[in-house]
């Protein structure tokens, strides 16, 4: 396992992290045994960034990682967000949210607090509201990092602009079809000493071929994705799901990513994620003909 500073921080953390909307049913059922063995299997690879959130499963997903990681709470980085899809983005909710993402968590301190899913509000409204309730909830040590997660580079400028933050957590916006990231946020980011967590580096399912169920219908952005890969097939290893160890390779050796975040249904998905952290990845020249590629060019809207 390779390990990286997180920006200010300055925690060592591991290049891979564990996701948790899995350990929620987000993408399918699975039994509390199940993540329970997920999350050993993570910890055993030397993982120890996990993220999590109130909105997985309803708060299942913090539910089953705090219990998992209860006896191990103190070596390892674990970060939530706040608040939950649908309550407002003031600070009184979040407070709320927070206190509850600890009780769910079973522990009495979050690494990393997050504001979840910027786009769904406003910058005014998120500063007021959730990021003055995290920068109060900080000062009385219940939390120790603040970030901010999205995936519309627009959106999250300003945040990292402020220097409020710790962290950002942006998806689908670094992976070998979609390299967006770069342009602006990238920049940004390490201005700011602010690190870059990179979420969704396979496109939620796009790039095992196994798409989200959320995503089986959009047969226009599948299409896309298709034509994408078609470009870049010549990367593909051997067997079925050959785009998982470059695409993941591709984010895990970037200098600029501190985490990549990859979710895990079973012990055997973290394994083979972690396979590919051993600091191998595209030369220089290889990862500037990908970004070449789609320069500019969004897969998700």
């Amino acid at each position: 396992m390779q390990y990286h500073r997180l920006g200010r921080s300055n925690w060592q953390v591991s290049a891979l992290g564990l996701g948790g909307a899995a350990l929620g049913d987000e993408f399918g059922a699975i039994s509390p045994a199940q993540a329970a063995d997920t999350v050993s299997a993570a910890l055993d690879a030397g993982i120890n960034f996990f993220d999590t959130a109130a909105q997985y499963g309803r708060g299942e997903s913090e539910r089953r990682m705090g219990a998992a990681l209860k006896p191990y709470r103190h070596d390892v980085i674990l970060a939530t967000k706040a608040v939950m899809r649908g309550t407002p983005y003031d600070y009184a909710t979040t407070v709320q949210s927070v206190h509850d993402s600890l009780a769910r968590l079973q522990t009495d301190y979050i690494d990393l607090i997050q504001l979840h899913e910027a786009e769904a509000t406003t910058y005014d409204v998120a500063i007021e509201g959730c990021l003055r309730a995290f920068a109060d909830l900080k000062q009385a040590g219940v939390v120790r990092a603040i970030g901010v997660n999205g995936r519309d580079i627009a959106t999250l400028l300003p945040y990292i602009e402020s220097g409020l933050i710790d962290t950002t957590l942006v998806y689908c916006r670094y992976m070998l079809i979609d390299t967006t990231m770069i342009d602006a946020l990238v920049p940004a980011a390490q201005r700011h000493d602010v690190a870059i967590i990179n979420g969704s580096p396979l496109g939620m399912g796009v790039m095992t071929d196994v798409p989200a169920p959320f995503l089986r219908n959009d047969t226009a952005l599948l299409a896309e994705a298709a034509r994408r890969k078609a470009a870049v097939a010549h990367l593909a290893q051997p067997g079925a799901h050959g785009m998982v160890e470059p695409t993941m390779r591709y984010s895990l050796t970037h200098p600029a990513i501190a985490v990549t975040l990859s979710g895990a249904a079973d012990p055997s998905m973290v394994r083979a994620n972690a396979a590919y952290c051993d600091g191998h990845g595209p030369s220089a020249d290889e990862r500037a003909a990908v970004e070449a590629l789609f320069a500019g060019q969004k897969l998700f809207s």
